[in-house]
């Protein structure tokens, strides 16, 4: 490309601009109209009760308020068996107030002297049957009740077959086998394939109910060490801007100790464990265990957490001894960020600005997608034991009692078989949920993009001010995001579509991956992962070259194109500077956020570990203490990665404002450099015939 020449009325941001990539623009304004129309049809159509609620065979919800069935959960009626144990026909659904609790068949509570016994049974009947003295026979031909029961317990508003294994034998109720209500005894095993994913699920029921209840005890403690990381992070930021040399130093210093700690923690218990029964077992004979506290039990487990920080550690040292030389520089433009930063300190909060519109766009994606995953209709299908030509055909349960159904197949039902529809919506709600999901990439981009041409916008402002800070304007941030959404929202459309289309693509082969995953074609797999390979590049490519083509848009007012473009050539044409000084700087700031969370998450192990003296009595009885810490490591990070992302973003603006500055100026009294003293210094440049600002 052509370096930039001078320009003698350029100083900063250009004001008198016009609107950019208007075509764009158009199409994510029909976009968003579209996409609520699409939200409020979804709307009309959905029914999220349907995620929540189980039905019976009629389609009704059990346990909705304001219907018959309002204090019933679901319950699938165990059928007769026909053929092979596992083969039950027609399964039906009802909805009961209560899981059975017991083994029970309907002839032997038919036949039984206890009190009570039938009218236990009937609650497990289809609601209309009323008739206790009805023969058996008859009532089981009619399917009005089921022909057993099985203990069940509830889980998510349903209930499945109470399977517990005591001492290695699988057992329904303290029971290994159960009359199957026609007069044959069977293993409670044969229930056990159907009820095995129901188990898994109650085992995760179960520890999602320990992690609530370890948040109901240390919320609030936890709120504790987000605002401490906060304040930490903001501490860091404030120290940066008067002692960016010293602390990047001790950043460095306090990683490597923090790391070397790890290595020495993971150590000691690993050596404390010696000789301690079980802890040699491996983890691979161990399997997946839902208590994570097994695994701090093992050596095996502290060996490979030392292994990972000691390569952890060797590598860091590694870098900063070959880069140890270019970490001056990158010094000076992390003071000269300091600086910008320090005369623009609203740029700290817009971070929240971008997390709101973030929420918002998930929030109305999220809505959309289960209202039109719960807007099909309840379909209905012909249901039958024996040959019946209308079998598995749609029907209608008002009218099938009336229909040639039931005189050519009397033992026929009209069952509720799926939720679905025939109509043109329904046919195209696999294109809607599609369209749904490419908005949510195109509006997340789209805010993001927002946010980092407004910081640019405000940042660059700084840089070329000649006289810092009484050559800036009044407020440059405001100024930045008006001139950002009235001139350049089609640029920023466009941008952001580049890469939701990428976007889309990947998730679009990550789904056909998880679909091929049990395919034999060695070949494919091979094709899909070099896509998949190919268009992560391609992503952080153009995520790379949209950034610092917004820079361009904010300082130039230029189109997306030319911006992406004159940005491209600019980086090329200092390549070595971009791998060295950029590159370091993302590094140094990688070093700020590990030690903010690497920090603060040895202070949540230590204290919920209950390891702190001062506080041993004041830390909260937890199931796993393992939660609180995760979840304060992951808050921790994401607070100092929104503090560190607006000192990239400076970053970034600076040193693409330092390029032009070197190609446009020369330190002459009409070419002056804009850049401040420090980096003059540095870059051993002055400006002749003028005193530096």
């Amino acid at each position: 490309g052509t370096p930039q020449k001078y320009d003698p009325t350029f100083r900063g941001p250009i004001y008198d601009r016009g609107c950019t990539d208007i075509i764009c623009c158009v199409l994510l304004v029909l976009a968003i109209v579209g996409y609520v129309v699409v939200g409020v049809v979804a709307w009309t159509h959905g029914d999220p009760r349907k995620v929540i609620y189980p039905t019976d065979s009629r389609g009704q919800f059990c346990g909705q308020q304001g219907t018959p069935n309002e204090y019933a959960r679901g319950l699938r009626r165990p059928r007769a068996f026909t053929g092979s144990p596992s083969a039950v026909s027609s399964p039906m659904q009802i909805c009961v107030s209560k899981c059975p609790d017991r083994f029970l068949t309907y002839l032997s509570a038919y036949g039984s002297r206890a009190p009570g016994e039938l009218e236990y049974y009937q609650q497990f009947c289809v609601p209309e049957f009323k008739d206790l003295q009805k023969p058996p026979t008859q009532v089981l031909k009619d399917k009005e009740c089921p022909a057993m029961i099985i203990p069940s317990t509830p889980l998510a508003r349903r209930c499945f077959p109470a399977i517990q294994a005591k001492k290695g034998v699988i057992m329904v109720g303290n029971e290994t086998t159960y009359d199957d209500g026609q007069g044959r005894r069977r293993n409670v095993t044969e229930l056990l394939e159907g009820a095995k994913k129901a188990n898994v699920v109650l085992e995760a029921r179960q520890l999602a109910m320990k992690i609530f209840e370890d948040y109901t005890v240390s919320w609030y403690w936890i709120i504790i060490g987000l605002v401490i990381a906060m304040v930490a992070s903001l501490i860091f930021i404030v120290l940066l801007r008067f002692l960016a040399g010293i602390m990047v130093w001790v950043m460095i210093v306090m990683v490597i100790l923090v790391l070397g700690y790890g290595i020495f923690h993971c150590y000691m218990e690993y050596a404390k464990l010696k000789g301690e029964a079980g802890s040699d077992v491996s983890l691979t004979d161990l399997g997946f265990q839902t208590d994570l506290r097994v695994y701090l039990h093992l050596r095996q487990t502290w060996l490979a957490f030392m292994i990972i920080l000691c390569v952890v550690e060797v590598v860091v040292v590694l870098l900063l001894i070959f880069l140890r030389k270019r970490i001056l520089i990158a010094i000076a433009l992390i003071k000269e960020a300091s600086r910008a930063i320090g005369h623009i300190m609203m740029s700290l909060l817009f971070p929240l600005c971008t997390f709101f519109l973030l929420c918002l766009c998930i929030a109305y994606w999220a809505s959309t997608a289960v209202f039109l995953s719960t807007s099909n209709e309840a379909v209905y299908k012909v249901f039958n034991e024996t040959a019946c030509q209308f079998s598995g055909q749609t029907c209608n349960p008002e009218t099938f009692n009336t229909s040639n159904v039931t005189k050519l197949c009397p033992d026929a039902q009209c069952l509720f078989a799926f939720y679905g529809g025939e109509t043109a919506y329904h046919k195209y709600l696999i294109v809607l949920q599609f369209f749904n999901v490419f908005m949510l990439f195109w509006l997340t981009n789209f805010v993001i993009a927002l946010g980092q041409v407004t910081l640019a916008g405000a940042f660059a402002s700084y840089y070329w001010a000649f006289k810092k800070p009484d050559d800036m304007p009044a407020f440059p941030l405001f100024s930045a995001f008006g001139r950002a959404l009235r001139y350049h929202t089609g640029s920023l459309a466009f941008g952001s579509l580049i890469l939701a289309i990428v976007q889309v693509i990947r998730v679009t082969l990550e789904y056909l991956d998880h679909r091929l995953k049990a395919a034999e074609n060695k070949f494919a797999k091979f094709l899909l992962s070099c896509l998949k390979c190919c268009f992560w590049c391609l992503e952080k490519f153009i995520k790379f070259l949209n950034r610092n083509a917004y820079i361009m848009i904010a300082v130039y007012g230029t189109n997306f194109c030319t911006s992406a473009r004159n940005a491209f050539f600019l980086l090329m044409r200092n390549i070595i500077r971009v791998a060295v000084l950029d590159k370091v700087t993302d590094f140094l700031f990688f070093l700020g956020k590990l030690l903010i969370v690497g920090g603060v998450g040895i202070l949540a192990f230590f204290f919920f570990t209950h390891r702190i003296k001062l506080v041993q009595d004041t830390a909260p009885p937890l199931n796993y203490y393992w939660v609180p810490i995760l979840t304060v490591i992951v808050g921790s990070y994401l607070i100092a990665h929104g503090f560190f992302s607006v000192y990239g973003m400076c970053v970034d603006t600076l040193f693409l404002c330092f390029l032009e500055d070197l190609e446009r100026n020369d330190g002459s009294a009409e070419k002056p450099y804009f850049m401040s003293p420090d980096l003059k210094r540095l870059l051993k440049k002055t400006n002749k015939g003028r005193p530096d600002a």
